[in-house]
C-alpha cells in the first residue's frame, strides 16, 4: 500500500508542478536554471559607418523603396464587404462584424490534459476576451487608395460589387462605413466616399503613359488581411488583355500581388500612383510572379466620371478592328508598327457615317497615333460626345482624313454572342484548294444560321489540312471567306477565281467571318 500511495503522490506532485509552470509562463515569470548574475552577453560593436561603398546603390534603392511607403502608405486603406444575416436588416458595420471580433467563448486550451481542471473557471474566459475569431458575415476583403482629401477612394468593382455594405479601415485605424459607392465594371474600377474622417491623405495619381517596361514599381495593399503590406517589382509589360473586362490594357507587373491586393496602388519611386492592382495569372491561387493594374490614366478618367455623374459614358465609332502583324503589313502595303485594320463597318454606326470601309488603316484619331486596337479604343471612349474628330487612315495604299462625330456608346455594344462549336458539315459540292489545305463550300442562308454568322454569301471552309498554310495562318472549318484579295466572295467560283489571278507565292489577303466576329488572315504559299 505505502508503494501505491507513493506513486500516487509522485504523480500529484508531477501534476502540480507542471501547473505552477503554466502558470508562471501565462504570468509573464522567467524561470531560469542558472545564476544570471555569471551570465553575461557580450555583443559585437556595430561599425560606426555601416553603409559599405560596395553596397551603396543597394542602400540607395533601399532607401527609394522607404521613402516611398512612407509617402503612400498613408493613403491605402483595408475594404471589407459584407452582407446582413438573413433576418437582419440595419444595424451598424461594427455590431454586424461583432460576431467575429467580440468578446466569443475561448475552448479551454489545456482540455484533455492534467490541467484542465485548474483552468475551468468563469476568469478563464475574460482572460481572452477580445481575441479575434473568424468573422461570420464578412464577404470579401480588399484594399483601395485615398484619392481625394474629402474622402474620395478608387478600388476594384469586384471588391466592393453587390454588397449590401463596405466598411473602410484607414491606416490610422479608424474605420468607417462607406456612404456611396459607384462601380464601372466595364473597366473593373468603383469610387468609394466616406464621411466625416477629415481631411485624408490623398495619394498622388501620376502619369501611366509615361511608364516603361523595366521601371521600379511597388505594390501596396492588404494581402489576406495582412494590413499595409509593400511589395516591389518592375513592369513587366504594358498593353495586356486577359479577357476579364470589357474595356482593358493592363500594365504588367512582377510586384507580389495576392489575394487582398486588389484595389490598392502600384506606384513608382516618386510614390505616384500609375495602376490599380487587379489580377494574378496563377494555377496556384496564390503569387506566381505574373500581376495586373489598370493604368492610372484610365483610372482617373472613370474616377471622374463616376464622381460627376455617377456613370461613365464612352464615346464609340461602330467598327471592329484587329492589330496589323507582319503578313497583313505586307498585304495592305503599310508599316506593321502602327495602325489597326478595319474589319467590319456597323450600319447606322458613327464609322458608317463617316465613310470607314473594311480594309481601312486607322493611323491616328484627333492626331494622336494608333498602334493597336487598345488604342484607339481608348482614344474614341474618352473623346468628347456629339463632336467631330479626325480620323487618318490608309485605303488602298492612299492616305486620307475623315471626319467622325463620336457618339455615346450603347449600352450592350461590344458584346459578343457566340454560337461556338459548330462547323460546316462537308458537301458533296465541296471544293478542294490543295495549295491552302482547305475544302470550301458555297454559304446558304440555312449554314449561315448554323454557323452563326451574318452573312450569307462567300465561301464556308469545311476542312483545314493540319500542318497546312490555312491551318498555320489559324484558319478553321466553319469560318467563312468574305473576300479574296480585296474582292468580294459570293462563293466558291469568286474564290477560285481571286487566287487564279495572282500567285500564292505573292500572299493572299483574306476577309473572313466566324460567329465570334470578323478578322484579315494573310496566307503565303512557297513556290
Amino acid at each position: 500500500m505505502s508503494r501505491v500511495v507513493a506513486v500516487m503522490l509522485q504523480k500529484k506532485l508531477l501534476f502540480a508542478f507542471c501547473a505552477l509552470g503554466a502558470a508562471a509562463v501565462l504570468l509573464g515569470v522567467a524561470f531560469s536554471p542558472w545564476d544570471t548574475a555569471s551570465a553575461q552577453l557580450k555583443f559585437a560593436t556595430p561599425k560606426k559607418d555601416a553603409a559599405s561603398p560596395n553596397h551603396e546603390f543597394a542602400n540607395q534603392l533601399s532607401a527609394a523603396f522607404r521613402d516611398c511607403a512612407n509617402e503612400v502608405l498613408p493613403s491605402v486603406v483595408m475594404i471589407r464587404t459584407y452582407s446582413a444575416p438573413a433576418g437582419r436588416r440595419g444595424g451598424s458595420p461594427r455590431g454586424e462584424l461583432g460576431e467575429g471580433f467580440g468578446p466569443n467563448r475561448v475552448p479551454n486550451p489545456f482540455r484533455g490534459t492534467p490541467f484542465e481542471d485548474l483552468f475551468q473557471t468563469p476568469d478563464f474566459d475574460e482572460m481572452f476576451r477580445g481575441i479575434p475569431s473568424r468573422p461570420r458575415v464578412a464577404e470579401g476583403l480588399g484594399s483601395g487608395v485615398i484619392i481625394s482629401e474629402n474622402g474620395y477612394i478608387l478600388t476594384n468593382a469586384h471588391v466592393v460589387d453587390g454588397q449590401a455594405k463596405v466598411l473602410v479601415r484607414l491606416h490610422d485605424g479608424r474605420e468607417f462605413e462607406a456612404a456611396e459607392v459607384k462601380a464601372d465594371p466595364k473597366t473593373d474600377l468603383a469610387l468609394v466616399r466616406i464621411e466625416g474622417a477629415g481631411d485624408l491623405k490623398a495619394a498622388v495619381l501620376g502619369n501611366s503613359d509615361r511608364v516603361q517596361v523595366g521601371d521600379w514599381v511597388v505594390a501596396l495593399g492588404q494581402p489576406f488581411g495582412l494590413e499595409g503590406t509593400v511589395t516591389a517589382g518592375i513592369v513587366s509589360a504594358k498593353g495586356r488583355g486577359l479577357g476579364i473586362a470589357a474595356r482593358e490594357n493592363f500594365l504588367q507587373t512582377d510586384a507580389a500581388i495576392n489575394p487582398g491586393n486588389s484595389g490598392g496602388p502600384l506606384v513608382n519611386l516618386d510614390g505616384e500612383v500609375i495602376g490599380i492592382n487587379t489580377a494574378i495569372s496563377t494555377q496556384s491561387g496564390g503569387y506566381q510572379g505574373v500581376g495586373f493594374a489598370i493604368p492610372s490614366n484610365l483610372a482617373k478618367w472613370v474616377a471622374e466620371r463616376l464622381a460627376a455623374d455617377g456613370v461613365v459614358r464612352r464615346g464609340y465609332l461602330g467598327v471592329a478592328i484587329q492589330p496589323i502583324d507582319a503578313n497583313l503589313a505586307e498585304q495592305l502595303g503599310v508599316d506593321s508598327k502602327s495602325g489597326v485594320v478595319v474589319t467590319d463597318v456597323f450600319p447606322h454606326t458613327p464609322a458608317e457615317e463617316a465613310g470607314l470601309k473594311s480594309g481601312d488603316v486607322i493611323l491616328s484619331f484627333d492626331g494622336k497615333p494608333v498602334s493597336s486596337p487598345n488604342d484607339l479604343q481608348g482614344l474614341v471612349e474618352e473623346a468628347a460626345l456629339e463632336q467631330h474628330h479626325k480620323l487618318e487612315v490608309i485605303r488602298d495604299g492612299n492616305k486620307m482624313t475623315l471626319d467622325v462625330v463620336v457618339r455615346e456608346q450603347p449600352e450592350d455594344y461590344g458584346l459578343v454572342r457566340s454560337r461556338g462549336g459548330r462547323t460546316a458539315p462537308p458537301s458533296r459540292d465541296s471544293a478542294d484548294f490543295e495549295k491552302l489545305g482547305i475544302s470550301v463550300q458555297d454559304v446558304t442562308p440555312e449554314l449561315a444560321e448554323r454557323l452563326g454568322v451574318k452573312t450569307e454569301k462567300g465561301a464556308a471552309i469545311t476542312e483545314v489540312e493540319p500542318g497546312s498554310p490555312a491551318d498555320l495562318a489559324g484558319l478553321e472549318p466553319g469560318i467563312v471567306i468574305l473576300e479574296a484579295n480585296r474582292k468580294p466572295v459570293a462563293g466558291v467560283d469568286d474564290l477560285r477565281k481571286a487566287i487564279q489571278e495572282q500567285p500564292l507565292s505573292k500572299g493572299l489577303l483574306l476577309r473572313v467571318q466566324s460567329s465570334v466576329g470578323t478578322r484579315f488572315v494573310a496566307i503565303r504559299v512557297a513556290d
